[in-house]
């Protein structure tokens, strides 16, 4: 093999054992806490969930009451500042028994959000009827009897 052959091997081999050397040192030897960089993220921030009424109906289904548990149990703890609720109905009946049946679900939401520590003084409880049930495409859904709750919470 040539002298000119040989430095080459050499030359190579050096390379790589100062990139392995090099890696080595940030891999195992220099790791930083990730507790430093990244953080746990809050449950205390803005919130929207939707809570499902059976047709024609402004009591709360079982499935309603575990949604609710489950939006007050995940802000437990929470400074809960604002609570926008927003009843709406589907196309069928009139437009009043529409408006009633919405302002009745919305109610039925903030009362058992209440129960379960919300304060009631943040409360915003509105209805929007059958005219709320509308999609962009202009459709009207079942799926539209339902509430809207929009909550604004921040940690304490």
């Amino acid at each position: 093999m040539s002298g000119e052959g040989l430095d080459m091997k050499r030359l190579i081999g050096f390379a790589g054992l100062a990139v392995a050397v090099g890696l080595s040192g940030c891999g195992v030897t220099r790791f930083m806490d990730r507790s430093a960089v990244v953080a746990e993220p809050s449950p205390c921030t803005a919130k929207r969930f939707e809570v499902y009424f059976a047709d024609s109906e402004a009591r709360l289904t079982e499935a309603a009451r575990q949604a609710i548990g489950m939006a007050a149990a995940q802000l437990q703890g929470c400074d809960i500042r604002k609570v926008e609720v927003l009843g709406l109905a589907d196309a069928r009946g009139g437009a009043t028994a529409n408006l009633s049946l919405s302002e009745r679900r919305a109610q039925a939401v903030a009362e058992a959000l209440t129960a379960a520590g919300w304060p009631a003084p943040a409360f915003e409880v509105e209805a929007a009827g059958d005219e709320g049930a509308v999609t962009d495409a202009g459709v009207r859904e079942p799926m539209r009897r339902r509430t809207e709750v929009l909550v604004d919470a921040v940690p304490r």
